[in-house]
């Protein structure tokens, strides 16, 4: 694919989920997952003081969280001014943005945990790298993808949209990408947990990185 092609379709897909198609997905997953147990589990085992979501949505993740650590000492990201309105209705105290992914508005190291949650699926090749360096640029000590992966690259139509959707080893492409990531912890959530089909994958800044 040429780069005048990646460039297209990352301006596409994100018009796509600023517009209808992402309200609908809005609608369509209102409420549909209880991510407390997750976090609940997470914070035991790996305990951070505050976070930055990528792609929050509507702020299922961070209401959540907002449980375990505070409303105030969480943030979040997305382009569906939509959804965010529903994220600051139900969490006044978070710091939640409307922009892009790719140019985050925090300083270096800002936030103790930094996570997507099956938004990665969404980027294409042209903007990954870019997504993932933020990422790891504003975080301060761990790094969170809880991702739809496969083994290797897979483009999957999803709800009749072309490259909308890809599979990756999203967690192995973050200690590939950036040697100063240490995985630490991995894992599955199923339906049967109310999740749909997802990898989460931790890591970790060594120190000095």
């Amino acid at each position: 694919m040429t780069g005048e092609t990646e460039a297209k379709d990352a301006q596409r897909l994100e018009q796509l989920w600023a517009g209808d198609f992402g309200d609908a997905y809005t609608e369509r997953n209102r409420g549909s997952i209880d991510r407390s147990e997750f976090w609940r589990t997470l914070i035991a085992a790996h305990p951070f003081a505050n976070a930055l979501e990528i792609g929050c949505n509507v702020g299922d993740n961070l209401l959540a969280l907002s449980e375990l650590i505070g409303a105030g000492a969480l943030a979040g990201v997305d382009v569906n001014e939509g959804a965010l309105a529903t994220a600051r209705a139900g969490l006044p105290e978070a710091d939640l943005r409307h922009v892009a992914a790719r140019e985050l508005p925090f300083r270096d190291h800002s936030f103790e945990l930094v996570f997507t949650a099956m938004v990665l699926i969404h980027q294409p090749d042209e903007t990954l790298e870019s997504v993932m360096e933020e990422i790891v640029r504003c975080s301060s000590r761990y790094v969170l993808s809880i991702e739809y992966e496969a083994s290797e690259y897979v483009d999957v139509p999803y709800r009749g949209q072309e490259r909308a959707l890809f599979k990756r080893p999203y967690g192995a492409l973050y200690a590939a990408t950036f040697p100063q990531l240490q995985p630490v912890a991995r894992g599955f959530l199923g339906q049967a947990e109310g999740w749909d089909d997802v990898t989460w994958s931790l890591l970790e800044l060594q120190p000095g990185a």
